[in-house]
């Protein structure tokens, strides 16, 4: 079936996973790419792909409204997988604004303009599908019922239940949201108005929350990346706290597998946990982090150990998140397809692989290259 598929934020970490994912699986799409490229956005993830026939990318800003209504006309489009979002928290502390102008508003803005294309045309929403990718911190923070009663890491294997044998708590679709943070907040706000256009409108709406994502082509101010290029040079390792903070990760192409299969068989109105069951203090991924770079540069045993450096802590920082996908596996059959020891191999490798992509991640040049490319559009 033909389709033309709105995915924003396409240039980002998940995203460029999602638009590679959706151009190379379905030939019959269209698939418009709309990013911004700020900071975080980098053509550069999508080389393998852009000049495929059913691919197009948009430089736009999802809070301009108008922009938007011209794009989703202009490009027919009958679906859209929206990523685009401020999503470091430090930077949502020192500056909340921009993420509410972007997170909200431009939630707003893309939503407002699907809703009126779509009441333009005969079928009206038939097909249609607005998919919001949020984060598990709308959720707040999970304590530590028993903080030394799991090894750590909480087994990279454990399901629900080996957790909640020992009285560890999940976030499910239903919890109840608690952000403590400008970056939280400002996606709960976004969720609330997702689900409210289809309440109030019935506009075809769905919300997936994810855990924390790792792999290829994240921007280096996220933890396994910044700690992999810090190791290779030899710069410290900076640990907020103590480095007892819990969080669940996942590979991202299984998250981008998640995306595919929800958009096109999850049910309109519905939300759903993207998560690994794959949980670990800070300080002990690190520990993995700096155990796998020093082996893949030859380096000795612990030859990197003395770079981990304890930092203040962050402000509003949440001790534990922790996904249960349980509904996701049962309705819909996903499940992880790597365990973290394959996965954080296969990331780490990636990262060594490309110093090139990374030295020019780190020096801005990229940014610079796309601001004369794209000047006065």
């Amino acid at each position: 079936m033909k389709r033309n598929i709105l995915i924003t934020g396409g240039a980002g970490f998940i995203g460029s996973h999602v638009v590679r994912l959706f151009v190379n699986k379905y030939p019959d799409y269209h698939i418009v790419n709309l990013d911004k490229l700020t900071y975080a956005g980098n053509l550069e993830n999508l080389k393998d792909i852009e000049t495929a026939p059913n691919y197009t990318f948009v430089r736009a800003d999802i809070a301009d409204l108008d922009e938007m209504r011209r794009i989703i006309s202009e490009h027919k489009i009958d679906g859209i997988i929206h990523l685009a979002a401020e999503s470091h928290v430090d930077r949502s502390i020192k500056d909340p604004f921009t993420f509410a102008r972007t997170n909200v508003m431009g939630t707003l803005a893309l939503l407002q303009a699907a809703k009126e294309y779509w009441d333009t045309l005969p079928e009206g929403y038939e097909g249609k599908l607005f998919y919001h990718i949020s984060t598990d911190e709308v959720y707040g923070a999970l304590e530590l019922t028993h903080p030394e009663g799991i090894p750590a890491p909480f087994t990279t294997r454990a399901s629900a239940g080996e957790h909640e044998a020992y009285g560890e708590k999940f976030f499910t679709e239903t919890t109840k949201y608690n952000p403590h943070s400008p970056y939280s907040a400002s996606k709960a706000s976004s969720d609330h108005f997702v689900r409210a256009y289809h309440d109030t409108y019935g506009l075809p709406t769905l919300v997936t929350n994810c855990s924390n994502n790792y792999g290829p082509y994240q921007f280096p101010e996220k933890l396994i990346p910044l700690f992999i290029n810090n190791i290779r040079h030899g710069k410290p390792l900076p640990v907020y706290g103590k480095g007892e903070n819990v969080r669940d990760w996942l590979f991202v192409e299984d998250h981008a597998r998640a995306i595919d299969l929800i958009f096109h068989k999850g049910k309109v109105a519905d939300t759903y946990n993207i998560g690994g069951f794959n949980e670990w203090k800070n300080i002990d991924l690190i520990r993995v982090i700096i155990r796998t770079v020093d082996r893949l540069l030859g380096n000795p045993e612990g030859h990197s150990d003395g770079l981990i450096t304890y930092v203040t802590d962050r402000l509003g920082h949440d001790m534990r998140y922790a996904i249960d996908s349980r509904k996701l596996q049962a309705e819909l059959g996903w499940e992880p397809s790597l365990q973290f020891e394959e996965g954080i191999e296969k990331t780490v490798r990636w990262y060594l692989d490309h110093q090139e992509w990374m030295d020019r991640i780190t020096s801005g040049d990229y940014e610079r290259y796309y601001d004369e490319m794209y000047k006065g559009r």
